[in-house]
């Protein structure tokens, strides 16, 4: 049976009303074994109703349906972000864009632009800087990172924050260390560093938890704003976040850790149906905070399935390129250091307690080798604690770098490995240099090693850190090819299906979605994205020009390209 003739088989859902949507004339990849590929789909109200044929498709139009006709383009069911930072999109477009800037000194004069135009005393913020990216390293430096006279030369009155692409640590210049009360006497707070140079005085670097020092005196700045100001800020970050992710073809976003407050305001722009794609997140707050509100902001599929909260957010260490992720061996270019663990293991200890008991998924932020493996004994100790929790799909967001003896422990525990396609692509220039050549090898974004032990893994961008284009980690997660051509350890790459289905269903199981998404089939919401062109058999280096046509969000076109 050909995959066109399949859904005949099947016999397409009769309508008993017209469609309010029919996609015709295409090729639509539904996910879904018995009908993997059809020609036409139907919606009505948020759901879908039919799959078929084109010739089936003529008895589902009524005279008030929308038809497309998609040319034989490809429709696949929509992207999931299965890890990102939801807000943090938002405020990244009303920063300093810095994931472009060639050295040091492309940043310094960024940031005199900027300051040029702020009113004394506004803080200048931006993020995206990675020193490995940079062609030269600055002059003069500590560890490859400069020191903050060339930042205060050009913004004397305001302070300055830029954080590393990574989000694991920021520089900043006098200003903001005077805010904050940073001095040569200031000791390094635990799981974090004030770097110093060689008399003493910090350079403006600071790594992993050393960024509260800063983030605390920007926060208090911020606090003197109105409620109405602040309100009216975070609806601002939403929109211009979801403006980007609908652009680019995204329905889904698992949002990798918010506040309660953030929670709040999405709460109630669900209830109003104001949110234009559907959002999935994780509660990021202390163990004395979470305990005695988990019942209360346990929520699903609230304003029609556009949101829902049921997980935790923690984070046992950093991240490579800022050296922070927490190893089992010293790193091979600082030998002197094993990275940080973030949070003390028996903190998250007491959370993986609340959550298995408030019913929430349990996601811990795990990179270096040793963080992993915490991680993984937690939750087996958790498991092993209540034998009556089943089906639990706690999850390790990253997952990047395992020691062998580790990788078969996700699929044995049902241990979920939420993982970043475009992160090995972005960080394989330098991480050879990190971890020597055996363990990136052994253990750094073995995609295939977790996937043929049986795990699931998932896919996405962890933005701001990287662009929210699934199109470009897609081709990362194919290719696994670097800026100079070379591929990283490609014997580890994922085939196209692979990839799609950990974009799609995947990301959805791992947010127990995916009896409602992740696949398109006659009863689940109509979450579709219509591509310029077929990712699954073009050349492999035509993928990165693809582009999104249609992003539909419960059978509604939230954007189409020809609106661009």
């Amino acid at each position: 049976m050909s995959l066109l003739a399949a859904p005949a088989a099947l016999a397409a859902v009769a309508l008993a009303q017209p469609a309010d949507l029919v996609l015709r004339n295409g090729k639509i990849v539904t996910e879904n074994a018995a009908a993997p590929v059809v020609q036409a789909l139907a919606a009505r109200g948020d759901r879908i109703v039919a799959l078929g044929s084109d010739a089936e498709a003529r008895k589902w139009i009524g005279p008030k349906t929308r038809v497309i006709d998609l040319h034989g383009m490809l429709a696949i069911p929509g992207f999931i972000e299965g890890h990102g930072h939801f807000t943090g999109l938002g405020e990244f477009r009303l920063g300093l864009d810095l994931r472009q800037a060639r050295t040091w000194d492309d940043i310094v004069a960024q940031v005199g632009r900027a300051a040029k135009q702020a009113p004394p005393g506004e803080w200048i913020v931006g993020r995206g800087w990675h020193q490995s990216k940079w062609v030269r390293p600055p002059q003069p430096n500590v560890e490859g990172f400069p020191l903050h006279a060339s930042l205060d030369a050009v913004s004397p009155n305001n302070p300055v924050l830029l954080e590393h692409a990574s989000g694991h640590a920021a520089f900043v210049n006098a200003k903001a260390m005077e805010e904050a009360g940073i001095t040569r006497a200031t000791k390094n707070p635990p799981g974090g560093e004030v770097l110093h140079d060689a008399q003493g005085n910090p350079t403006g670097l600071l790594r992993e938890a050393a960024q509260g020092l800063v983030s605390r005196a920007r926060a208090a700045a911020e606090a003197r704003q109105t409620p109405a100001e602040r309100a009216a800020h975070l609806r601002r970050v939403i929109e211009l976040a979801s403006d980007e992710c609908l652009a680019k073809g995204i329905t889904s976003f698992e949002d990798a850790g918010s506040p309660f407050s953030t929670v709040d305001t999405m709460k109630r722009m669900a209830e109003n149906h104001e949110l234009r794609l559907r959002i999935w997140m994780m509660l990021r707050e202390p163990n004395a905070e979470l305990a005695p509100k988990l019942d209360q902001y346990r929520m699903i599929g609230v304003g029609g399935n556009f949101f829902t909260v049921r997980a935790i957010k923690k984070f046992m260490d950093g991240a490579l390129g800022s050296r922070g992720a927490w190893l089992l061996e010293p790193y091979s270019d600082k030998p002197d250091s094993t990275g940080f663990n973030e949070e003390p293991p028996a903190d998250i200890r007491k959370t993986a307690e609340l959550a298995i008991q408030h019913g929430y998924q349990l996601c811990v932020h795990a990179i270096g080798d040793r963080a992993n493996r915490e991680t993984l004994n937690i939750f087996e100790d958790t498991f092993k604690a209540h034998p009556e929790k089943r089906d639990l799909r706690w999850r390790i967001e990253h997952a990047q770098h395992l020691s062998a003896a580790d990788m078969p422990r996700f699929a044995q525990l049902g241990v979920i490995a939420a993982m970043q396609g475009i992160h090995c692509t972005s960080d394989g220039p330098y991480v050879i240099a990190r971890l020597g050549a055996k363990r990136a090898e052994e253990g750094a974004y073995v995609w295939q090693k977790l996937m043929q032990s049986g795990a699931i893994v998932g896919n996405g961008t962890d933005t701001p850190v990287e662009d929210v284009s699934p199109i470009a980690c897609y081709y990362a997660s194919v290719s696994r090819k670097l800026k100079d051509g070379t591929r990283f350890y490609p014997d580890q790459r994922m085939s196209r299906e692979e990839a799609l289905r950990s974009y799609t269903w995947n990301n959805a199981y791992m947010a127990f979605e995916e009896k409602r998404k992740g696949s398109l089939e006659v009863g689940k919401l109509a979450d579709i994205t219509v591509l310029s062109s077929d990712i699954l058999t073009i050349p492999e280096d035509e993928i990165p020009a693809t582009k999104v046509v249609y992003t539909i969000v419960g059978g509604k076109v939230m954007y189409s390209r020809a609106s661009d």
